[in-house]
């Protein structure tokens, strides 16, 4: 099953780089006669009104910006142009200008049925760039929208395969997972994905207070079985003390004088003697 998944992501990645192979090949079949003879009579124009058309055919981009040039409707160049100053012809050539810059964007909170079948509803961002201009001019309408919708399917799809312990504590490999695919499903648009995280998973309020009770019940037998274990360990530390008053009676006697000067420090206004048992029978006999 692997390998076989495995097989699908290599062909899906040769699959792309085709498709952008094709449409570079396509436009490597030239203008055709009609064609040059256009372009020659636009470039014989901008000669003759040179004045004029230097306003007209000086373009500048940004430095994170390049242009895609079509020039009769077909790309002219395998690389954008840019940064900086150039030229096109007027009448015949028209371009686009693809920002290179760093885009990022929130996925909206998605409904997602869990593996162990719970309901939750999670969001996320995405951050991603242009790589290839060309690609993302000519293989889609529109980049950064194709971008979004991808991202929201894919969420549900790596969503639904985990449970709702793995959703919770295991958000970096599941923004890992995701930054994959996205990555590999949008290299034929010429984008990269270069960052998902996953912001936030909302509980039901059932959920969250069945999961509340659940860990204030461990915590409650946490507590037991220590308070259990403080009682066993005190019993035994007051049997071994036991063992050795009863060895040697003035160790009492000290330890009566020691807490009656205990009390006296606090200024106590009374104090208990506390009296011998034996000496209470014998004024209870008489």
């Amino acid at each position: 099953m692997k390998q076989q998944t495995h097989m699908e992501m290599e062909s899906d990645t040769e699959r792309g780089a085709q498709s952008k192979q094709n449409l570079i090949s396509e436009n490597s079949g030239g203008l055709g006669c009609c064609g040059w003879i256009l372009v020659i009579i636009s470039a014989f124009f901008s000669i003759l009104l040179f004045p004029i058309t230097i306003f007209i055919s000086i373009k500048i981009v940004k430095e994170y910006e390049r242009a895609v040039i079509f020039r009769l409707g077909r790309i002219t160049s395998r690389k954008a142009k840019g940064p900086g100053i150039f030229f096109v012809m007027p009448c015949t050539d028209s371009f686009v200008k693809v920002d290179l810059r760093t885009i990022s964007f929130d996925i909206p909170p998605q409904e997602i049925l869990t593996k162990d079948s719970v309901t939750v509803s999670v969001d996320g961002v995405v951050y991603f760039r242009v790589s290839d201009p060309v690609a993302s001019v000519a293989n889609v309408s529109n980049a950064d929208y194709s971008t979004r919708l991808l991202a929201q399917t894919t969420l549900r799809n790596v969503l639904g395969t985990k449970n709702l312990a793995e959703v919770l504590s295991d958000r970096e490999s599941i923004s890992q997972s995701m930054q994959m695919t996205l990555d590999e499903a949008t290299d034929s648009w010429g984008i990269k994905v270069e960052r998902v995280e996953i912001k936030d998973v909302k509980l039901p309020q059932q959920l969250q207070r069945a999961m509340a009770a659940e860990a204030e019940a461990a915590r409650e037998a946490r507590a037991k079985v220590i308070a259990a274990e403080g009682e066993m360990n005190a019993s035994r530390a007051l049997k071994e003390a036991s063992l050795v008053i009863a060895e040697s009676p003035s160790a009492l006697q000290l330890r009566y004088l020691q807490t009656l000067n205990t009390i006296a420090a606090e200024k106590n206004s009374t104090i208990i003697f506390p009296l011998p048992m034996d000496v209470i029978s014998h004024f209870m006999r008489k």
